[in-house]
This record gives structure tokens, C-alpha cells and sequence, in this order.
């Protein structure tokens, strides 16, 4: 390999190419119209313009990357995480148009990103499983039969997808239509396929997962464990490695069944086998992540073993660094900085970062996508940076942790900050014996008492860019601009605000109208025009950064729509209907 293309964006983009720098090849970008001026732009070697704003219309356009690919003469493609990280159709045509694919085959993609299929794959490994349906099910009324036989919670997953996307948990019975429909609807937007199956969902769970690395001569190793458990809507927001609290039971379990599941499938590359475990201490086996993970900082501290390193060796043909699973030295924590309101449910909140200020000193290392200045798009995930803290032992990782999260700055969006300083002091998580939390201890136990953020940026653009013709020492050459910018030019003092952004004061001034709490997408209505509701109860659900959120009822009353279907794009405080 010479030069590799990096089908993704935000801090994991810039995570491989600075890999790529150290592993001496070049490195080529692809941005959408919001990127144009974002960081993994100005630091690859080489970047070029997807053209579009949304996913479908860029980092999940297979037939762009593929030309970008060859038009830019890479050799090798590299698709980070999330997007087209576990597409087996993405994989296969890029070997075909004779590029490198760094990653797992199209063959183990395909067996292990089925979550039917990896749980056959890890039937026959002798992995611990959870009673679960043998296919994806047609329709809310087999969600119903098989909660009648195994009992409730169930949870509906995305059988094509990972990562917390298309996961819904239905507690009662009643739960289970709404439950599966937004299950579908969420795996479709962000995986493309609405297939989904279920499991029997074990009560209050720590999650727990294996790091495995393998190669084509078949060797495979286990870089140890990591607990996911800290989660918001099946989202991590906190790792550690390695998992604590594990009996040396458990720990050989995980490692000698994760390794059996990859060898079963066999797999080759950076991989990560999830597992549930009990509060009784049973171990289930959850799902296979083909790809990198985004905690995988924590594993590096903890082993010293460069993750991306390794995947471009293995797809280079050679052997790995490491013959035997390494033992842990010291411990490490991840924190997921998110642009999310967790005073406001973890509700997504996209803007320009005004200032990013990142802590310094021992054991830390912020993973960022992103700088003062820059724009969070609407349209992506809402993770912006990673704050990895590494110590000789757990206490001393956390007593770290706790000054760099008081160190660390971001203004102009509200972030998740406010919910680590606080966590990192709970009981629950700090305690010497036993992880308190579980992966719904947020929703369950975590009473978040801190204020919502006011610091939102209201003016965000929309990312359109307009192409304008400019000479260049004789020569006609196309010079990319935000519209909002190029109009401003065009028509000095006609710049303004959206009418719904600029009128948002007046609108916040009659109590009869519902707002939709974020940019984003209208994905449906919960109620009939008409209906009498109650104050909390869900109206409708909008959809950003691939999540879908419930907006509810403000006050009691008889609801009415707004004139809006299904699908339109909304902004920040526009009227979604009324409740009088």
C-alpha cells in the first residue's frame, strides 16, 4: 500500500491520517459541502468534494468513493468507523475496482454484521447466548408472540446495524408497537435496511467487550477487555479498559469465546466481540463489530499497540506485531464529547463551536475532529472529540480524568461535559468493589439536576455551497463557498437569519404552540388531530444526527398539526402544532 483513502470524516478521519503519516502513505479525504473547511480536510494529503449535504448523498455514496478512489490513485481504501464501515457491498466493490480493503472480508462482514447469523456463527463457537428469534421479524405481532413465550423486556435490534442505531426496548406489552417501529425506522436511515429481530433483554447489564486482531496467517489475539456500560439511548458515552470487576472466570470466557467466534467466522482484522454480563454474572453474548471501534484509544493506552497500525499491516499481508494476548498496563477511560444537552434529555444540538479548548498533561489524549470556529452539521453524528485519560491503576486514571474534564472547554454548543464531571463523582461509578452502573443506569438512576444550556448557536447554516468561476494566473478554476456567505457578497445587507430561527422569540411567546427542540427531520406524528393529551405525553419524533427523538406535550389540551408531513426537513423552534 502507498496511498489510502479514508471513507469517513471527524476525528477518526484525522485519527488515520495521522496513522497513515507514521505509517508513511499518503492519505486522501472526501468531504461533503458542510466539511469543506473541517480538520481531516486541511490534514490529509489530498481531499476531494463528495458534492451534497446528507449521508445518502456522500459518505454512504459507494459509486463517489470509488471514483474519488481511483481518480485520486489510491491504492487502498480505509473506512473507519460507522457509515460504510460494515457494508459488505462497500467492501466488495472496493476489490474489485482493485483497491486495498482495509477490514474484515465481505464474507465475515455479511455473516457477522447479521446479528442472525453471528448469533448461529456464535452457536456453533460455544459462545453464551440469551434466547433470541432465529431470523428478523415481519411485524409487531411476532415482537408480541415471542414476548408472550420468553416474557418482557424484549429488545429489537437492527439485524444490519450497530452501534445503539434501530435498538428499541419494549417494557410492557404495549410498548412493542411503537417499540419495533421506530427500530425499523432508525436501522433504515442509518444502515440503509429496516430488518430487525429479538432478544430477550437481560435487566440492568454491564456491557462488556473483547478487542481481537487477526490476521491472514492465522494468527488471533484478544488486546484485552473494555466496559461500555455508561450509555445513554443504547449510546456509550463512557468506556474503560480494562473491564473491571471481572472475575478471572469471566475474563477467560470472554477471551477464549471471542477468539472462538472469529476463528468460526474467519475473520480477519480489527475486530470486537460485545457481551452482555448479568447482574447475576451470566454472560451473553451480544454482537460482532466488523471495524474499528471508537473506544479503541482505550485499548491502545492499556496495551501500547496501535490499532490502525495493525489494520494496515494485516491488510498489507503481514503478520501481526504480537503473538499472545498482552497483559493490560494500568487503566484507561474514554469520554465521548457529544453536542448534546444531557439537561435536555441528551438532545442533539448541532452549531458553530466558538471556542475548544483541550486539557494537557500526564496520561491524556483528545481524539477531535474539530477545532474553535468550526461548524457541527446536522446531518452526522454528534460526537465532536474523545478525551482518553490513562493511569498507572483505576484510581489514579479517575483522579486524572476528573482535572482534565475541568480543563477541557468547548463553547457556542452545548456538550455533554456537564454529565462527566458530574458522573465522574457518583458513587455508582467511583466505587472501589463494583461498577454500580448498568447500560439504563442514566435513564434509571442518574437524576441529571444540571441547568440546560442557553450557549446554542441559533444561525447555523444549512451547509449549501455555492461554485463560483475565479481566475487563477489565466487559468478558470472553481471555487467552492457556503451560499450563505456568497449571497451576503452578492447583496450586501440582505443577510438575515431563517424566518423561523429570527421569529423564534415571538413564537415562544404563545404557550399553544409545540416546537421542535432541534434542526433535523419530521419522521412522524404520535397522535391524530384532535386527540386530547397530557402534558409529557410523545406528539411526534424528529430526527438528527441519525437519532430520533420524542418532542411531548408542553402543557394538557387538544392537539392540532402543524401543516408539515412527514420527512421535511424542521429548524430549531419551528411549530410542529398546537396544543390548546
Amino acid at each position: 500500500m502507498h496511498k489510502v483513502l479514508i471513507a469517513n470524516r471527524g476525528e477518526i478521519a484525522v485519527r488515520i491520517a495521522r496513522a497513515a503519516a507514521d505509517a508513511s502513505l499518503a492519505s486522501v479525504a472526501i468531504y461533503s459541502d458542510p466539511d469543506a473547511d473541517a480538520l481531516h480536510v486541511r490534514l490529509a494529503d489530498e481531499a476531494y468534494p463528495l458534492g451534497g449535504s446528507t449521508g445518502e448523498q456522500t459518505y454512504l455514496n459507494i459509486k463517489k468513493i470509488i471514483d474519488v478512489a481511483l481518480r485520486s490513485g489510491a491504492d487502498a481504501v480505509h473506512p473507519g468507523y460507522g457509515f460504510l464501515s460494515e457494508n459488505a457491498d462497500f467492501a466488495r466493490a472496493v476489490q474489485q475496482a482493485g483497491l486495498t480493503w482495509i477490514g474484515p472480508s465481505p464474507v465475515a462482514i455479511e455473516a457477522l454484521g447479521n446479528k442472525v447469523t453471528a448469533r448461529q456463527i456464535a452457536v456453533r463457537a460455544g459462545a453464551p447466548l440469551v434466547p433470541g428469534t432465529p431470523g428478523p421479524v415481519s411485524d409487531a405481532q411476532e415482537v408480541r408472540e415471542f414476548a408472550r413465550e420468553h416474557g418482557v423486556p424484549v429488545a429489537i435490534k437492527a439485524a444490519f446495524g450497530g452501534g445503539g442505531r434501530g435498538l428499541k426496548i419494549a417494557y410492557t406489552m404495549e410498548e412493542v408497537e411503537d417499540a419495533f417501529a421506530s427500530a425499523v425506522r432508525e436501522a433504515t436511515v442509518a444502515f440503509g435496511r429496516g430488518e430487525c429481530f429479538v432478544e430477550r433483554f437481560l435487566a440492568r447489564p454491564r456491557h462488556v467487550e473483547a478487542q481481537v486482531l487477526a490476521d491472514t496467517h492465522g494468527n488471533v489475539v484478544v488486546l484485552g477487555t473494555r466496559d461500555c456500560s455508561l450509555q445513554r439511548r443504547h449510546q456509550k458515552l463512557v468506556e474503560e479498559a480494562p473491564a473491571p470487576f471481572l472475575t478471572d472466570e469471566q475474563r477467560t470466557r470472554i477471551h477464549e469465546s471471542a477468539k472462538a467466534i472469529c476463528r468460526e467466522a474467519g475473520y480477519v482484522g480489527a475486530g470486537t466481540v460485545e457481551y452482555l454480563v448479568g447482574q447475576d454474572g451470566l454472560i451473553s453474548f451480544l454482537e460482532v463489530n466488523t471495524r474499528l471501534q471508537v473506544e479503541h484509544p482505550v485499548t491502545e493506552a492499556t496495551t501500547g499497540v496501535d490499532l490502525v497500525a495493525e489494520q494496515f499491516r494485516i491488510a498489507d499481508g503481514l503478520e501481526l506485531s504480537l503473538r499472545e494476548d498482552p497483559q493490560p498496563r494500568g487503566h484507561a477511560f474514554e469520554f465521548r464529547i457529544n453536542v448534546e444537552d444531557p439537561a435536555r434529555g441528551f438532545l442533539p444540538a448541532p452549531g458553530t463551536i466558538t471556542a475548544f479548548e483541550a486539557p494537557t498533561g500526564a496520561g491524556i489524549r483528545v481524539d477531535t475532529g474539530v477545532r474553535s470556529g468550526g461548524t457541527v452539521p446536522p446531518f452526522y453524528d454528534s460526537m465532536i472529540a474523545k478525551l482518553i485519560v490513562h493511569g498507572s491503576n483505576r484510581a489514579q486514571a479517575l483522579r486524572r480524568a476528573r482535572n482534565a474534564l475541568a480543563e477541557m472547554q468547548v463553547t457556542g454548543v452545548p456538550t455533554v461535559l456537564p454529565f462527566h464531571r458530574a458522573v465522574i463523582d457518583h458513587p455508582d461509578f467511583v466505587a472501589t468493589d463494583r461498577l454500580g452502573v448498568y447500560t439504563t443506569w442514566i435513564e434509571d438512576e442518574f437524576l441529571n439536576e444540571l441547568e440546560a444550556s442557553e450557549d446554542i448557536n441559533l444561525g447555523i447554516s444549512d451547509g449549501e455551497r455555492t461554485q463560483l468561476t475565479i481566475e487563477v494566473d489565466g487559468k478558470a478554476m472553481q471555487l467552492g463557498l457556503p451560499a450563505d456567505l456568497v449571497n451576503a457578497l452578492r447583496h450586501p445587507g440582505t443577510a438575515k437569519l431563517p424566518e423561523d430561527v429570527a421569529g423564534l422569540g415571538a413564537q415562544l411567546a404563545d404557550e399553544t404552540e409545540l416546537h421542535s427542540p432541534m434542526d433535523g427531520n419530521l419522521v412522524s406524528y404520535s397522535v391524530q388531530d384532535g386527540q386530547d393529551v397530557t402534558q409529557g405525553q410523545t406528539l411526534a419524533m424528529v430526527e438528527a444526527m441519525k437519532m430520533e427523538s420524542p418532542v411531548t406535550a408542553h402543557r394538557d389540551g387538544i392537539f392540532t398539526r402543524a401543516q408539515l408531513e412527514p420527512g421535511v426537513a424542521v429548524r430549531r423552534g419551528q411549530v410542529l402544532g398546537f396544543v390548546k
